[in-house]
């Protein structure tokens, strides 16, 4: 019989503060670079009731875990939940289930912050942010970790929530955070630009992307929405995640290459391919930067890892058992 850890949202919510979630995803997306196995996410999409079923792996021999999320979202419940099993990358054995809800906006954080820290100017000090829910505050928090920003603009179409961002980042983080009227105002004179919505159409003009500007865009993972226009996409040195992801649900993208204005061979390098070197990020001050990060299983997996050996270091979490197939199948 193997045994392995459950673990609470509630449990993972105290293991770990959202700045120490960058460095194991880094390591993470080191290891694809050095050709750890990853995959794109699958997501069944299903009409009534209408909701997506969503899952994806990945395998990190050097930090000792593989696995990833699979999370369902609508449905009839109108909610999402994220199970997230880890299993020994040597043993194969089970270590942890994690209820993965309170991880999310960190580890999806952490991997924007790795792309800004990888792509973006070293001197930036002005940051927009478009979007105000709770993953534009995982952005925020994380990104303010590998930059020294004086200023941040939020923009979000409701002007209670961006207020309410700003008031509250403006408390937890040095920068001065403010909320502004429009994108056009946040984007206008930004060293760096996060998009953290649910837009299905561009968020702002591409046009007004100052030369050596960084956009990390992190709301869509839909072939038909996009967070990002066509100029955008045909401006920047293009960075996605996970190549094999672009052209299956990179919606800005896609939509770029329908338009004629890009082909895949516009796809610069994943993330890893630059943190290891074997391909440049930012080599001008001119350039214009984009990290497309849909999502995977390597924030993921270096995330849970985080967390679980922070849980076995506290006696943290419940101990749960899983009958081995050669048991359990041979009687």
């Amino acid at each position: 019989m193997s045994t392995a850890l459950f673990l609470s949202s509630a449990e993972i919510a105290d293991l770990a503060s959202p700045e120490e979630y960058v460095a194991p995803v880094r390591a993470g997306y080191r290891e694809r670079g050095h050709g750890a196995p990853a995959e794109p996410r699958t997501t069944l999409f299903n009409e009534a009731p209408a909701g997506m079923l969503t899952g994806y792996l990945a395998i990190l021999p050097d930090t000792g875990a593989m696995g990833g999320y699979t999370y369902a979202a609508g449905f009839s419940g109108r909610d999402a939940h994220f199970a997230l099993p880890i299993f020994d990358a040597d043993s194969g054995d089970p270590l942890a289930l994690l209820d993965g809800a309170s991880m999310n906006p960190h580890k999806t954080g952490a991997a924007g912050a790795v792309g800004v820290d990888a792509l973006a100017p070293v001197d930036a000090a002005d940051l927009a942010i478009i979007g105000s829910g709770t993953q534009a505050r995982g952005q925020l928090r994380a990104t303010a970790t590998v930059r020294d920003f004086d200023r941040v603009e939020v923009y979000s179409p409701t002007q209670e929530n961006r207020q309410s961002f700003a008031a509250e980042m403006n408390e937890e983080l040095d920068a001065t955070v403010a909320a502004v009227a429009s994108s056009a105002a946040a984007v206008e004179g930004a060293d760096v630009v996060v998009t953290a919505t649910n837009a299905a159409e561009p968020v702002f003009d591409g046009e007004m992307l100052d030369p050596g500007t960084h956009v990390t865009a992190m709301g869509q993972y839909h072939p038909e929405k996009r967070e990002l226009d066509t100029t955008t996409i045909e401006r920047a040195t293009y960075v996605p995640d996970l190549r094999a992801r672009v052209t299956r649900d990179a919606g800005s993208f896609i939509a770029a290459q329908e338009d004629g204005a890009v082909d895949e061979t516009h796809i610069h390098a994943e993330l890893g391919e630059v943190l290891v070197g074997d391909a440049p990020g930012r080599e001008s001050p001119d350039d214009i930067t984009v990290f497309d990060s849909g999502g995977t299983a390597i924030e993921t997996v270096a995330s849970a890892k985080l967390l679980y050996d922070r849980a076995v270091e506290e006696g943290v979490g419940e101990e749960i058992s899983f009958a081995p197939a050669s048991d359990a199948m041979g009687r």
